[in-house]
């Protein structure tokens, strides 16, 4: 959490806010998501690359985690992009080496996306310690708090992904 959003917790609590644990989480939650979408915006300054292109290679990795064939018109709909913006995100990401356009071996008219290695070397090289500092805490939690930590951040994002199909 950045001194600023502590800050304004603290000071929401000194104020006498009525608001309870639930809410409290949710802020916690928010400045997490803040928090990380700047690392985020920070490896792609770095990286010279767009926010929506690490957007791209982490729907491009967790496709991949999850066995799922993505091509660009998948990846569009990923991103909420059109389709002249996936092809300029496919272009910036394949000049730079991090993923490739691959033909489908069962289907040569199909394109699919790779991610190269030496994307994910990058990212683990810049992500690691978050990602690895986010395991050992974890360690520390039973079977159950794990669950409901699972069973909170799931159900978070479902209501996000509701909310997202409402407006």
């Amino acid at each position: 959490m950045s001194g600023e959003e502590a800050g304004l917790l603290s000071e929401g609590r000194e104020r006498g806010s009525e608001e309870g644990p639930e809410r409290e989480i949710f802020h916690l939650l928010r400045a997490v998501t803040v928090e990380y979408g700047l690392r985020q915006a920070e490896f792609a300054s770095d990286n010279g690359m767009h926010a929506t292109d690490v957007r791209a290679l982490i729907c491009l990795l967790d496709a991949e985690r999850a066995g799922v064939e993505a091509t660009a018109g998948w990846l569009g709909g990923q991103l909420g992009v059109n389709s002249a913006g996936t092809t300029a995100v496919i272009d910036r990401l394949e000049r730079l080496g991090h993923i490739a356009r691959v033909r489908d071996g069962r289907d040569r008219r199909r394109v699919l996306l790779r991610v190269e290695d030496r994307a994910k070397e990058l990212g683990w090289a810049y992500f690691g310690p978050l990602i690895g500092g986010t395991d050992a805490m974890l360690k520390g939690f039973d079977d159950s708090e794990v669950a409901a930590v699972r069973r909170f951040l799931s159900g978070v994002l479902g209501i996000m992904a509701g909310s997202k199909d409402n407006t």
